[in-house]
């Protein structure tokens, strides 16, 4: 698909989001996550204090989320952290929630949303201290280019953290082609990143299947829980094809 059809196939997902709050139920209670932040993505509520811990952002350092969505994950590491947010994302839809719950959640000034993509995020080169991206990489194309983004965009010393999946075997015609071409172990050296490390999170994708079975067993009330339970479906009948993993690296 191009750019402009993936952007408004997500703009039309988001407003989806935006009026179900039975979806943001199900996703709340299953992965113990606030609703009033909107989380979009399968990152639990004690995966995202491993993923702000590893950050180890400075008191009013700059995080940039990039693939951030309706922005619930990099604002809530903000929030612990003191630092300031860029939230990047092509979805224009996504980003108008992500400015309304900062300005709940954020001291006014503390955060900005800008349109760009995970290879263009359209800022300045070392402006960060610390890039997340939190089940995004994987669109970028490929995401080794997503990667190399990613280091342009932090200072020396600057550190980042990325959730994905990758294929439990390469030759499981199962996997889709973007995340057969994930190997973070590979490509985050390649990026230029040194410190990496890439751990498998079992725990985080047993709470993935709490949630699928969670959206199955839900009455099909609105568009985004029927696509909340599309997703679940596909993921539950192949589950055992994807390995839950969670990479952190440092920019030299």
């Amino acid at each position: 698909m191009t750019a402009a059809r993936d952007a408004a196939y997500f703009d039309q997902w988001y407003a989806d989001m935006a009026a179900s709050p039975a979806r943001d139920a199900i996703v709340a209670s299953t992965l113990g996550l606030p609703p009033e932040l909107g989380f979009a993505s399968a990152l639990s509520w004690p995966a995202l204090g491993e993923v702000a811990a590893a950050l180890r952002l400075p008191a009013d350092g700059l995080l940039l989320d990039l693939g951030c969505g309706r922005g619930g994950y990099g604002i809530e590491v903000a929030h612990r952290a003191g630092a300031r947010l860029v939230g990047v994302d092509f979805s224009a839809v996504a980003l108008a929630h992500a400015e309304s719950i900062a300005a709940r959640r954020l001291p006014a000034g503390r955060a900005e949303f800008r349109v760009g993509t995970l290879t263009e995020a359209g800022l300045p080169t070392a402006v960060a201290d610390g890039v997340m991206c939190v089940d995004a990489v994987q669109f970028a194309a490929p995401p080794l280019a997503g990667l190399l983004e990613f280091r342009r965009l932090l200072r020396p010393g600057g550190r980042l953290a990325v959730t994905s999946w990758e294929a439990a075997s390469p030759a499981d015609e199962r996997v889709s082609a973007r995340i057969h071409a994930m190997d973070l172990r590979r490509d985050l050296p390649a990026a230029g990143f040194v410190e990496v490390e890439v751990r498998e999170m079992p725990e985080w994708r047993a709470a993935e299947r709490t949630l699928w079975e969670a959206a199955l067993a839900a009455p099909d009330s609105d568009p985004a829980v029927r696509s909340l339970q599309v997703e679940g479906r596909r993921s539950l009948e192949s589950f055992d094809s994807l390995r839950r993993v969670f990479a952190t690296a440092t920019a030299p």
